[in-house]
């Protein structure tokens, strides 16, 4: 069994401590700051034995240096493409490649678009999947192809069962909700998950994870055939061809100006 932990850090980014619970050691997703992750593994009385990143941006691998100056047997994981971006990084995933601690073993999906060296994290029907997908969002494209972008949330996260939980990188979920009803208003499942958020919110709790079925119902980016997301991009372009990977592009583009 994997007991998950979620810390908060920075301002809005979560990392996420993975327990095996037979073995007690743990691995760490994203881990921005050391010290919050530190005292985690403090209270849970663990040993960390993996960090896994999903991507290099500091904000997600900030806290490397000094989780392994502290925990030196640390196996640091992350794409083979980002060799050189990852700090103290060992462990240079490709195809076929398992993710393993303790007795927890796991798999990868390679998710370009937000990065070129973007992953996703999966151990059984969980995933933990960086700044690639968020509730009812994705995020920016700075190294990939809006087409990559789509590929990576509709084809292969978009590939697993419904039922996987999906545990997001950013605190993102309500301004997200926002925009989902911007261009598709008639859908009342993002309506209702937008009043549950923010109740949620309200009460000092965070709204990770989501689950792959609810984001099939309400995020934008993988709604690309919805007949009114159609309507609302023909009426900012016209001319618009309407195909899917075009309509991810425009609702990108869209979402960088709300």
């Amino acid at each position: 069994m994997m007991k998950i932990v979620t810390i908060p850090c920075l301002q809005d980014n979560f990392a996420y401590l993975l327990i095996c619970e037979k073995t007690q050691h743990a691995a760490i997703v994203d881990p921005s700051e050391a010290i919050p992750v530190q005292k985690a593994v403090q209270q849970h009385g663990v040993r960390l034995t993996a960090i896994l990143n999903t991507h290099h941006h500091w904000d997600h691998v900030n806290g490397n240096q000094v989780l392994k100056a502290n925990f030196p047997e640390l196996k640091i994981f992350g794409h083979e493409s980002d060799r050189g971006r990852i700090p103290e990084q060992t462990e240079f995933l490709k195809n076929g490649d398992s993710v393993r601690f303790g007795e927890q073993s796991g798999t990868f999906l390679h998710n370009p678009g937000h990065t070129s060296g973007a992953v996703t994290y999966v151990f059984g029907k969980t995933a933990f999947t960086g700044d690639t997908l968020f509730a009812a969002g994705c995020g920016r494209l700075f190294e990939g192809t809006p087409a990559q972008m789509y590929d990576s949330l509709n084809l292969q996260i978009g590939g697993l069962p419904d039922e996987t939980e999906l545990y997001f990188g950013h605190e993102y979920t309500e301004a997200n909700l926002r925009f989902a009803l911007s261009v598709e208003s008639g859908n009342a499942e993002i309506q209702n998950k937008l009043t549950a958020v923010t109740e949620l919110r309200s009460s000092g709790k965070f709204s990770t994870p989501t689950t792959l079925a609810e984001e099939r119902r309400t995020n934008p980016f993988m709604r690309c055939s919805s007949a009114e997301i159609h309507a609302s991009v023909k009426s900012k372009e016209p001319g618009h061809n309407l195909s899917e990977k075009e309509i991810f592009r425009t609702l990108r583009e869209l979402k960088n100006k709300f």
